[in-house]
């Protein structure tokens, strides 16, 4: 299976999980294909950021949801619709483990493949 993140951003957030404060959030579109399947996944890593310069994404507060799983392979119109459902599937996960997401603050550019 190839997997490819699709969408990836950095905004501000607000999550304490295990006992560490996270200021920080990476956003995700993930599709992963092969086989004749394709699956996209929405995921928000939450993490310190403790600077300006810290993105040190850690593993343990990263929340993900299954979008869409068929046959098939990637399509430019489904990552359109998926893109455009992205902050309300990511406010639901976000919200579902205590933490914010502050979409209005982005810490930079976000990357589109």
């Amino acid at each position: 299976m190839d997997t490819l993140n699709i969408y990836e951003q950095y905004f501000e957030a607000d999550l304490c999980w295990n006992r560490v404060q996270r200021r920080a959030v990476k956003v995700m579109l993930i599709c992963e294909s092969g086989q004749g399947n394709v699956r996209y996944d929405a995921a928000a890593s939450f993490f310190p950021h403790e600077d300006e310069e810290d993105f040190a994404v850690s593993c343990d507060a990263y929340f993900s949801k299954t979008l869409c799983e068929c046959p098939g392979r990637r399509s430019k119109a489904r990552e359109a619709a998926l893109l455009g459902s992205l902050r309300e599937e990511v406010d639901r996960i976000a919200a579902g483990n205590g933490a914010q997401v502050f979409w209005e603050k982005p810490l930079g550019e976000a990357r589109l493949s």
